[in-house]
């Protein structure tokens, strides 16, 4: 009940009341973008939602155009050539994910729920047991469990393990504790970069 009503409320209510502060920073961030390197200001992607259905995500661009064709596609490191220098920025505040305030208002996304991976990475919505299906219950989220307790720095089966934990746990005292420690961990800058993934020399 809490997923399918009062959630979806909240989260409607939230991303309509931050539209007009966070639009503004949007502006500033749009205009440094453009100043800083070519190509668009956003970054769009399809990503796997609820029930597995296929959705665009809608991001601040962080990286040179065409990048996921480019060196480690879909990965990146710290010092990943590919960063633009406010994308580097924009990615350790999270500034990058303000646009996806489109993708709750559509009802494609919450601000809380397990992160929307790429249709067919790690694998095809069909090809996920059961189990790791569970995570596609609810609506995927900008900030989740997974990202609180380790972020990129957790591998596919790991947060999928969270994923699931918040599925079956799913409250609204949960969601603000998720929040909380979502703002802690942007302030360290914590788990930005993939698992193993150094600065190359």
């Amino acid at each position: 009940m809490y997923n399918k009503t009062f959630k979806r409320m909240l989260d409607l209510i939230l991303a309509l009341v931050l539209t007009v502060p966070l639009g503004i920073i949007g502006v500033i961030v749009a205009i440094a973008i453009k100043l800083d390197s070519k190509g668009s200001v956003f970054f769009k992607q399809e990503r796997a939602g609820k029930d597995g259905e296929v959705f665009k995500v809608y991001k601040f661009r962080t990286m040179i155009e065409n990048a996921v064709n480019v060196g480690s596609g879909l990965s990146t490191f710290e010092g990943d050539p590919r960063v633009t220098r406010v994308g580097s920025l924009l990615r350790k505040t999270s500034l990058d994910e303000i646009p996806q305030l489109i993708n709750v208002i559509k009802g494609e996304m919450s601000f809380v729920g397990p992160r929307p991976p790429v249709p067919y990475h790690p694998k095809k919505y069909e090809d996920y047991s059961i189990n790791e299906k569970k995570r596609f219950a609810v609506r995927p989220g900008i900030t989740g469990y997974a990202q609180v307790k380790g972020r990129n720095s957790l591998t596919w089966a790991e947060r999928f393990v969270y994923d699931n934990e918040y599925v079956d746990k799913q409250s609204s005292w949960l969601d603000l504790k998720i929040v909380l420690l979502t703002f802690y961990k942007i302030i360290k800058s914590e788990n930005i970069h993939g698992p193993n993934r150094k600065k190359k020399k």
